[in-house]
């Protein structure tokens, strides 16, 4: 949720309001009656694995894609039929941007700037995503990080309301990676909101103030990071065996459960506490998500057999 400097909830509307989103390709149904908002000034992360619909939620929602049924708003507007003063209040960057490379950067961001009405400064663009140091060296020169660097410029020089991330730090090394991490959270304390795709768990939960996981076009968990799963998705487990064979057990005291195991059953083998992690539960997600599959028919289990 968005907050006043007061510290109360504030009542500003969402800046992106999604209801009943849904969107068929043929017979393959990509969305199915998403439904997720995000408030101003904050970083929310749309989850999932490959192919859940997180690419066509964006889509929709940048205006690029139409959308089969639900209801759309992004800055108060419909994306279908919103004019080029609403896209200049976007900025975005894309997996991969292919911008020219025979220009310095100087010059490439320079160039965009003249596509938006109030563009920020050239200069202190290029020293926000840390290319100071290489204003006048042609994009072809500088490494994948650095690279990736000017995209992000390329999509902040507008002084975007929102700004779409998608998959930015891909490719980055760990320092690159906090950087970047620095870079973003001063654009959301400007008042900057950000939509962000990753599948860096520890980056979604550094950033984020909220996660929607989608699985299969669907919203199948929301909410902060912390969260995400319920309270029974982080109670510890317990696993030993003995001579009836595995077994495991959640508990909020496994301490206690393992000094009774060992009191009965003396040294146990695989005795050990399991504390998920944020990518089990994330994981937990995605499995409960995915459909069963069918048991086969007598005829057909009388054929595998």
């Amino acid at each position: 949720m968005a907050f006043t400097d007061d510290g109360y909830m504030s009542t500003s509307s969402p800046v992106i309001e999604i209801d009943g989103l849904s969107k068929r390709y043929g017979d393959n149904l990509a969305l199915n009656n998403v439904s997720f908002t995000v408030e101003r000034g904050e970083i929310l992360s749309l989850l999932g694995p490959n192919g859940a619909g997180k690419s066509t939620t964006i889509e929709i929602l940048e205006g690029y894609r139409d959308r089969t049924s639900g209801v759309v708003h992004v800055l108060g507007e419909d994306p279908t039929s919103a004019g080029r003063a609403w896209r200049a209040k976007l900025g975005i960057v894309l997996q991969s941007i292919g911008v020219a490379e025979e220009m310095t950067v100087r010059e490439i961001v320079s160039h965009f700037a003249t596509f938006y009405p109030t563009p920020r400064g050239v200069e202190e663009t290029i020293e926000a995503v840390g290319l100071a140091q290489k204003a006048k060296a042609r994009v072809s020169s500088l490494s994948g990080g650095q690279k990736r660097r000017v995209d992000v410029a390329l999509g902040i020089i507008g002084q975007p309301e929102i700004l779409f991330l998608d998959e930015p730090t891909t490719g980055f090394d760990p320092e690159a990676r906090r950087q970047f991490w620095t870079l973003i959270e001063g654009l959301r304390d400007t008042g900057t909101t950000v939509l962000l795709t990753t599948h860096y768990l520890d980056e979604a939960a550094h950033l984020s103030d909220r996660a929607v996981v989608i699985a299969g076009g669907r919203n199948v968990a929301e909410g902060a990071i912390e969260t995400l799963g319920g309270a029974e998705a982080r109670t510890p487990l317990v696993r030993w065996s003995d001579s009836s064979g595995h077994h495991e057990t959640r508990t909020n005291e496994p301490g206690a459960l393992v000094s009774r195991l060992y009191a009965e059953l003396g040294e146990t083998t695989g005795l050990e506490i399991v504390r998920p992690s944020l990518e089990d539960i994330y994981l937990e997600i995605i499995k409960a998500a995915q459909p069963e599959a069918p048991s086969p028919s007598p005829a057909t289990a009388s054929a595998i057999h």
